[in-house]
């Protein structure tokens, strides 16, 4: 790998790489990111390499280790070109009749196809799937394409042209003022235009400057960062790079989660081939920009994700926000002008820069530009990581993309932004996804998170867990968060062992105003959110558990007994197995019956019952 020491170079370098690719040699693509690898991907590279070489077909066929394709659900995923097959949940055993019928013969493996959850249909190609069909995957879409620990292969796809266009013609000024025209807002929750912040701290007083890219995704259920970090780092690099020439900054951090072993390496590979390329360091491509990045481990606390508390981390202090009254792009890292963007915001600037901010700013609503990649989770059928154009509607991205509710249950609420983002109900389905829409009802476009939910799921139940998990992640700096997010878990506990009264619900409320109003940083802030919306959208469930002493969905375990109907029990003895506890008894062929002082109520009775037989009430 030599040394690029202009964008001349770097092109010409660019053309030799495309010379030398066979167009038509047929190319396997194998999934290799978190989720795929733990599902068994990286046997079934194993199982090509080693099938391929016996058969001394190696050489023809190109075997890709890639990072995440985002459809989660149905991995490990094998993707062959041409032809553009999708083959899903492969496994080892699977390989040899991928490369017999499809590789050598061109037959389609048909039990390794995608069968639509709704229609039943098997689907060939990766376009076709409705998960990917509605998608305009820009910024996720060369996940799939390439290795992402070979340059090379990002280079054969335009990387580092931005980089070039800009240093060989571009003034910082110029590149600010192209990212404000594109009218990009932060990707990492707040939304704050990307341009603004990036001019605040090219007019900063200071001689060093600093750039950040925010890698500490804490969100449950999100892993978009994660999965850009693996699948195409020099993306994010080639962003961060630009970011720095345009505010002036010659040293950049990148701050990702411990937890993220495999997108550190992907990462620190990208920093080691994009120096070697002189595309980062001293003089990069022969100009006089110089520039570097320093990977940083955080240590696990969700508060870090917190700009604030994130800076004050890197310094070396215990992680907890403080005070906003001077930015950070005046003063942040060490009190110097700070740029901090999160991972997908970094992403989208060289798509910016080499198709332009008019280009861009085409795409989503009037408000928010662009499209956002979201984690979709929970009871939907399709789930994995979706790139969409703001403005989609919550429908079609849970019906269409997602394929609707699992098992054909009814559909109950979508929780958006997170842990701290509201829970919106079954009327705003049409609701457009952007970021002063979601503001408007209670939540937020946040990081990206998504929770599907259906009508085994109580309302009450679901603001506990979320209240719970971030009232354990407050650094407990300020009172507010600290003792608001306390009370308020223990006013829901009480109300889920059907220990609570009406006067509570206003209580609530009170709290949470309080902690919005007062506290330190978002954690605090925004905590209230799935309580808030939950009383909102779902009053009746509260008043359920605290009038009725009843749960609807079957979920809080003081206000449920588990009953065997007699007429409907055929004595098959499942449930008696299942029961943990000896609270079942009866003979074989005769009605069993549930002793409920035994009852820990598990719930496997329902769970085994083929008879329908065990019903909760």
């Amino acid at each position: 790998m030599m040394k690029m020491t202009s964008p001349a170079e770097l092109e010409k370098y660019r053309s030799s790489i495309l010379e030398g690719i066979d167009s038509g040699r047929p190319s396997v693509s194998v999934c290799c990111g978190t989720g795929c690898s733990a599902s068994g991907a990286l046997e079934v590279v194993s199982a090509f390499e080693r099938l391929l070489e016996e058969k001394g077909i190696q050489a023809n066929i190109n075997t890709k280790i890639t990072g995440c394709h985002g459809f989660c659900e149905q991995g490990p995923l094998v993707l062959l070109s041409p032809g553009n097959r999708l083959y899903c949940k492969v496994t080892e055993e699977d390989v040899d009749d991928i490369i017999e019928e499809t590789l050598l013969a061109n037959r389609v493996v048909e039990r390794l196809l995608f069968v639509d959850p709704v229609t039943g249909e098997k689907i060939e190609k990766e376009e076709e799937i409705p998960f990917y069909k509605k998608q305009l995957r820009l910024i996720f879409g060369d996940n799939g394409k390439m290795v992402p620990t070979d340059i090379r292969d990002y280079l054969s796809l335009g990387g580092y042209s931005a980089l070039a266009k800009v240093l060989k013609g571009m003034g910082p000024q110029e590149v600010i003022q192209e990212i404000k025209n594109s009218r990009l807002r932060g990707r990492g929750g707040a939304g704050f235009p990307t341009g603004l912040k990036w001019e605040s701290c090219d007019k900063a007083e200071g001689d060093i400057k600093y750039v950040i890219c925010n890698a500490d995704e804490g969100d449950p259920g999100c892993f978009q960062d994660r999965s850009l970090l693996e699948g195409n780092p020099h993306l994010v690099l080639e962003g961060m790079i630009i970011g720095a020439y345009a505010v002036g900054a010659s040293q950049g951090y990148i701050y990702v989660r411990n937890e993220y072993p495999l997108a550190v390496k992907n990462f620190s590979t990208a920093l080691e081939q994009a120096r070697e390329m002189g595309l980062l360091g001293e003089n990069i491509l022969g100009s006089d920009f110089s520039f570097n990045i320093k990977v940083v481990r955080g240590g696990g606390a969700f508060v870090c994700g917190e700009s604030s508390a994130l800076i004050t981390s890197i310094e070396g202090r215990i992680g907890e926000p403080r005070y906003k009254f001077v930015h950070a792009a005046e003063k942040g890292l060490w009190d110097r002008p700070t740029v901090l963007n999160n991972v997908k915001t970094w992403a989208a600037v060289p798509l910016i820069i080499n198709r332009g901010a008019e280009w861009f700013s085409e795409i989503g609503t009037e408000q928010s530009k662009g499209t956002m990649i979201f984690s979709l989770t929970g009871k939907v059928n399709n789930t994995g990581l979706v790139e969409v154009p703001m403005g989609i509607s919550l429908r079609e991205l849970i019906f269409e993309i997602g394929g609707g509710i699992l098992e054909g249950r009814k559909f109950k609420a979508v929780q958006t932004g997170g842990p701290s983002g509201g829970c919106i109900p079954e009327g705003l389905l049409n609701l457009p996804l952007d970021f002063e829409k979601l503001a408007e009802v209670g939540s937020m476009v946040g990081s990206g998170g998504m929770i599907v939910m259906d009508e085994t799921t109580c309302m009450v139940d679901v603001a506990k867990y979320f209240l719970s998990f971030t009232q354990e992640e407050s650094c407990g700096k300020c009172v507010p968060c600290r003792e608001g997010g306390e009370h308020m878990l223990k006013i829901l506990e009480r109300i889920t062992r059907g220990e609570g009264e009406e006067r509570d619900l206003e209580l609530l409320k009170e709290i949470s105003d309080t902690m919005q109003c007062a506290s330190l940083c978002a954690l605090g802030k925004l905590a209230p959110n799935p309580v808030l919306t939950t009383l909102k959208y779902f009053p009746e469930e509260y008043l359920a558990h605290i009038k009725d002493k009843k749960c609807s969905a079957g979920v809080c375990k003081e206000l449920i007994e588990y009953l065997i109907d007699p007429e409907a029990c055929t004595g098959c003895g499942r449930c008696l197995k299942a029961c943990p506890t000896g609270a079942i008894s009866g003979e074989k062929e005769a009605v069993h019956i549930l002793d409920q002082e035994q009852c820990i109520k598990c719930g496997n009775c329902m769970e085994v019952c083929r008879f329908d037989a065990v019903s909760v009430e």
